[in-house]
């Protein structure tokens, strides 16, 4: 059997994940955590928070950055208003990035996760040397609280993602790979993509997607329950496996005003999952 843990992506006070009651309910030991709004993120939460984590024995595996003003209602809002790219909120959001690092240290995580924001195309550029630059000050400060980033798949092909992380040069720069995202954004097949990648992944999404019917990267493919759409769940975690993979497989279903039926295709990709591990010898 593939012995890997199965989590989730949840939140306490912010962003997409599932409610951390879900969490204990479904008896998953493993998540991947959605940053805290900033009020929250103080060391008597952090303590708080860490309490009723080993109360249920549970691990956080990341801590991925939010900031306020993201949005993804279009792939051209996306790419105005995700991560570090925006020139407008560039600097504001390193510094945030630098506290949430300071929290996630308090809290024992040792992996910051981000969507960088679509990396401009042509590395010759002034504005690709400046995110370059940005991200490469993020890593140094990662590096003093013993983290690593780890950059999400999806908002450029994964040969620029490569190409992006040697011209940062730091050691301590990873991949989150979210197969359902090449889809949804029209960049890749998934499996392949992984393939490409494989040494650098440090943390996965289990997550499914269609392809857009209309342009792909100008509109939005759909996210659609793990193991019913094109990303091919069992060769998904068999591929895993193959490129050495031992992290967690962390369930991620984006429909929090569905709260109900969120919960219960978490449940279902959680079984499924079983059933294609007890399959992987």
């Amino acid at each position: 059997m593939y012995d890997v843990p199965i989590g989730v992506f949840t939140s306490i006070d912010a962003g997409l994940g599932v409610n951390f009651d879900v969490v204990c309910e479904l008896g998953l030991k493993s998540i991947q955590l959605h940053t805290p709004k900033r009020e929250s993120r103080t060391p008597d939460n952090a303590s708080a928070f860490l309490y009723k984590l080993s109360e249920h024995d549970i691990k956080i595996t990341t801590v991925f950055l939010g900031f306020e003003g993201e949005s993804y209602e279009t792939i051209e809002i996306t790419s105005q208003t995700v991560g570090f790219v925006p020139p407008k909120t560039r600097s504001a959001r390193l510094v945030e990035a630098f506290e949430i690092s300071d929290f996630a240290k308090l809290l024992g995580v040792t992996y910051i996760g981000s969507h960088i924001g679509f990396v401009p195309h042509d590395r010759r550029s002034n504005e690709y040397a400046k995110v370059v630059e940005t991200i490469r000050t993020l890593c140094e400060y990662l590096k003093k609280n013993s983290q690593a980033l780890t950059l999400e798949t999806g908002q450029e092909s994964v040969q620029l993602l490569l190409m992006f992380m040697d011209d940062v040069a730091c050691d301590n720069i990873f991949i989150n790979f979210d197969p359902a995202n090449l889809i949804l954004y029209g960049i890749g097949n998934p499996i392949e993509a992984l393939k490409l990648v494989g040494k650098r992944v440090r943390g996965v999404h289990c997550k499914d997607a269609v392809s857009t019917t209309g342009t792909p990267g100008v509109d939005w493919g759909r996210e659609v329950p793990f193991g019913s759409g094109e990303v091919d769940a069992e060769k998904f975690i068999k591929t895993l496996r193959e490129i050495g993979y031992s992290g967690a497989l962390t369930i991620e279903r984006e429909i929090p005003e569905q709260p109900e039926r969120q919960k219960e295709e978490i449940d279902a990709a959680i079984k499924l999952i079983n059933s294609i591990k007890s399959r992987i010898f």
